[in-house]
């Protein structure tokens, strides 16, 4: 298993003059990877730092979110198709990155509301966006992680139960499902039951506090989520992805207004927390 760490806790848009120091200090704290957001950015780019992160010893995973500008659900066909454009371009990023895994909201445009309930014909425009996508991805070895957002971030996908049947009908083997435990702590009932739905397509693992602060400082059941895992033979990546105000504009961006734990408490502890229920219930 492999244990990462989003670097949105810093940046949303990642420099190496800037921010090479951040992979130094995962490496060092015993990381065996770096969560990567993928906005921009050129495929020398992103090629650069997985040079940078195999000197290191580091893997790489990486996330994203369409805005409405590239809606896979939108209604219209044109947006649809802008959305299946700008998935490929993640995907090629990824690719270039050494990223085996794309995770995020990649069914709906984040924070995006159209004031009525999910409707059947958004589910079938989102999957067939995806299902378009598939064999791109599959032939760049990048697999799409849905992610469940929770019901002030996203309407279309709230649960696993939403995410497992879109997965369902996209059908490929590149679109996979993840899990968020910040998510799940607010739109799961039980999140063994959670994880039981999402079953075999589950290939990703947000490991998040209630407040996105450190994991293990605040009310998530971390004990519960791992003896689940364990239970079900989950054997991906845990990557942490809390946030902080370093990117001011990236934090007003996802209304957070203060600080949840320092970054060096999200790093140490969240990496304490993590290896601790790995050696009790891996073991």
């Amino acid at each position: 298993m492999r244990v990462g760490m989003n670097l949105l806790l810093w940046t949303a848009a990642y420099e190496e003059r800037e921010h090479g120091h951040l992979l130094d200090k995962l490496q060092g704290l015993g990381y065996d990877g770096a969560e990567f957001s993928i906005g921009s950015g050129t495929v020398e780019h992103y090629a650069a730092v997985a040079k940078r992160l195999n000197d290191l010893g580091l893997g790489a995973a990486a996330v994203c979110a369409p805005s409405p500008d590239e809606n896979p659900a939108s209604p219209d066909a044109a947006v649809r198709a802008r959305a299946a454009d700008w998935l490929r371009e993640r995907i090629d990023l990824a690719h270039a990155l050494g990223a085996d895994i794309l995770c995020g909201p990649n069914h709906s445009a984040f924070g995006h509301f159209t004031r009525l309930e999910p409707q059947p014909a958004e589910y079938a425009w989102s999957a067939e966006v995806l299902a378009s996508v598939g064999d791109h991805a599959q032939a760049a070895g990048v697999t799409l992680a849905l992610e469940a957002l929770n019901r002030f971030e996203c309407y279309l996908c709230n649960t696993a139960a939403q995410v497992r049947d879109l997965v369902g009908r996209v059908d490929h083997p590149a679109i996979q499902s993840m899990i968020d435990t910040h998510h799940a702590n607010i739109e799961e009932k039980d999140f063994e039951q959670a994880v039981v739905t999402l079953g075999d397509t589950l290939v990703h693992v947000h490991i998040c506090e209630n407040d996105r602060g450190a994991p293990g400082a605040g009310q998530i059941d971390f004990d519960n989520v791992f003896a689940v895992l364990a239970r079900h033979g989950y054997d991906g990546w845990l990557n942490i992805e809390s946030f902080s105000r370093s990117d001011v504009e990236f934090a007003n961006a996802i209304n957070v207004w203060r600080e949840y734990s320092t970054p060096d408490e999200v790093c140490s502890q969240g990496l304490a927390t993590i290896r601790e229920q790995l050696a009790r219930h891996y073991a």
